[in-house]
């Protein structure tokens, strides 16, 4: 018999919506599936096909030798049975990894099992498919498929066996096996020439990292690819394997994940026509997969999910997940991560201030010890010892928030009590030196200058004047911006450490005269040496009995502090320090530049 398609001998011709056998008898059966009409002939059909075989029957019974059946419930539609009627009337059909599921399905819808013919297509195609479990990249072609089939793919089984399959080669090496991978460009690959073996790929690739899959499983829909991540994870892959694949298959979907980015590869182009519904839902079931530990993946990642799930408005639940996961590595971030815009509908302020609050709240829940915590101001010698490992952590977030704080102090709109509450936020022990505070104290006078003498006092009260480094010290000694209490405190605790410096070298200066003398080194009282440092010794003396008159002096200045200013004009006098004019800022010193925030110094005036 012959089945021909348009003038070909070996395949039938469809027009308009009708498909003709062409073998010279009248046709005797008439098969609709969907819009398309099948003329065929009985006894092919029934030698082969179980359920062709019972519904014929049935029909010829009723409606006499011609008989017209409906199967529009056949998997794969009027294309696959197309196929299988081509198999039913003897032609070889080409099976490959892209219909082999569908015709699996169909095969069996129809019971064309081995009682029906030897060779059946339900023999053929089961055959098929466990030569393809053993290729990665045709595997994943046929788990593409499954979705087409679904419902029948999954009570077969194939999809299970499909993702066990792709798990185990996923957790293993390629190289190892020579199995075929495709390489992570496809347009690359579709122009690759593959050699085939019976339908199935046989090329080789040799990966060079724990990623060679991500583009493959990125093709798949995000059902099958949460199937799939989970069995991969479930036969042991690492967490952190785990955790880029799943970045990887969002930035394909989400457009936001890609902004100020680097991601340049051109596997990683996003999908363009995914709506923002689609892309919230998608990055909530995302979020959900990603393994909950530290350092599985960066910070800079988490800040940018964050930064997306904002703009996508998605569920409080996830937006909350993602902020616990930064808090607890919040020490790996960067200050330019944490800058994110404020998408609330007030916009009271440039950046999310209590976003990076809440942030810091669950940072300081983690690494900060409950005894610490009760006294944040008392802490004793052998705390800080037994936290050491804690306080490193606590420190670098220290660093990064007073940056933050500079960044954050430009903005006009910025609260003063927002602004305290995320500077204390973390307790100042954490910080060696003040000078991070100090710079984001002079940014905010800056650029709230309408501020009252009160509130410029409390807002001083953030930093340690002890803490400050020299330079710190000195650009704040001249700094109008400040309160003249704080001006009296940075000189005050100035002169003690000079001077707590001073006593400290002529104790190991006494002591190394003493070891002389006991040793009997004494040098004669004509020595040039022991008379210079004897004059040494008188000058440093002399001179500190001046700081003491200073210190001295301070302290009386001090206790008769009044409400104006004009009861200070002698200080700057009485240290050195030449008055500025007040017309004119052109002269102030920079502020100091910030070692914390790596961002260049707003400067002063």
């Amino acid at each position: 018999m012959a089945f021909m398609k348009q003038g070909s001998k070996s395949e039938p011709f469809r027009r308009e919506g009708q498909t003709v056998c062409t073998t010279g008898l009248p046709s005797d059966v008439t098969v609709e599936v969907g819009e398309i009409s099948f003329f065929l002939h009985k006894f092919p059909l029934l030698s082969r096909s179980g359920l062709l075989k019972k519904l014929i029957a049935e029909s010829s019974n009723e409606d006499g030798p011609s008989c017209v059946l409906q199967l529009h419930d056949v998997p794969g539609g009027a294309t696959t049975f197309e196929d299988i009627t081509s198999f039913c009337y003897g032609v070889k059909i080409e099976i490959t990894s892209l219909n082999v599921v569908s015709l699996r399905c169909a095969a069996e819808y129809l019971q064309m099992t081995e009682e029906y013919g030897e060779g059946n297509l339900v023999a053929q195609t089961e055959t098929f498919l466990n030569e393809i479990f053993s290729n990665w990249r045709d595997s994943i072609k046929a788990l593409e498929t499954c979705e087409e089939v679904q419902p029948f793919a999954e009570d077969l089984h194939i999809v299970s066996r499909c993702i066990d399959s792709l798990a185990m080669k996923a957790c293993s090496d390629p190289n190892l096996f020579s199995w075929p991978v495709a390489a992570r460009n496809c347009k690359q690959n579709q122009a690759d020439n593959r050699a085939l073996l019976n339908g199935i790929s046989t090329d080789t690739r040799s990966s060079q990292s724990d990623d060679w899959w991500f583009y493959d499983v990125s093709l798949l829909s995000l059902p099958l690819y949460k199937r799939l991540i989970t069995a991969i994870e479930a036969k042991g892959m690492k967490s952190d394997v785990v955790a880029a694949s799943l970045i990887y298959y969002l930035r394909r979907f989400l457009p936001l994940m890609n902004r100020q980015s680097s991601f340049t590869d051109k596997g990683h182009a996003t999908i363009p026509s995914t709506s923002e519904a689609d892309q919230r839902a998608l990055l909530e079931e995302i979020v959900e997969l990603i393994p909950n530990k530290r350092g599985v993946t960066s910070s800079k990642n988490l800040l940018r999910l964050l930064r997306t799930a904002m703009i996508l408005s998605a569920s409080p639940s996830c937006r909350e997940n993602l902020e616990r996961r930064v808090g607890a590595q919040l020490d790996q971030a960067e200050l330019v991560d944490l800058l994110i815009p404020n998408m609330g509908y007030s916009m009271e302020t440039l950046y999310d201030i209590d976003c990076i609050q809440r942030i810091l709240d669950h940072f300081m829940s983690i690494y900060q010890p409950a005894s610490v915590a009760a006294s944040p101001c008392i802490i004793e010698q052998g705390a800080l010892i037994a936290g050491a490992d804690a306080l490193t952590p606590m420190t670098m977030v220290a660093n990064l928030l007073d940056g933050y704080l500079a960044e954050v102090a430009s903005d006009t709109n910025m609260s003063l009590a927002k602004f305290q509450a995320l500077a204390i936020a973390i307790p100042d022990y954490t910080r060696p030196l003040d000078d991070g505070v100090y710079h984001a104290i002079d940014v905010y006078l800056k650029i709230h200058p309408w501020l009252t003498d009160s509130e410029r006092e409390q807002l001083c009260r953030l930093m340690n004047c002890q803490k400050l480094s020299l330079e710190a010290s000195t650009h704040a000694a001249q700094n109008e911006r400040l309160p003249l209490r704080v001006i009296v405190q940075v000189l005050f605790f100035e002169q003690l450490r000079l001077r707590t410096s001073i006593s400290g070298w002529f104790f190991v200066s006494d002591n190394l005269e003493n070891g002389h003398q006991h040793s009997g080194n004494v040098l004669p009282n004509d020595d040039p040496c022991q008379r210079d440092t004897a004059e040494g010794n008188e000058n440093l003396r002399e001179r500190l009995l001046e700081l003491e008159k200073e210190c001295s002096s301070i302290r009386s200045e001090l206790q008769k502090l009044t409400k104006t200013k004009k009861s200070w004009s002698i200080l700057p006098k009485r240290f050195g320090f030449r008055k500025k004019s007040e017309s004119s800022n052109s002269s102030d010193m920079k502020t100091p530049t910030s070692t914390t925030n790596g961002k260049p110094d707003h400067g002063n005036g």
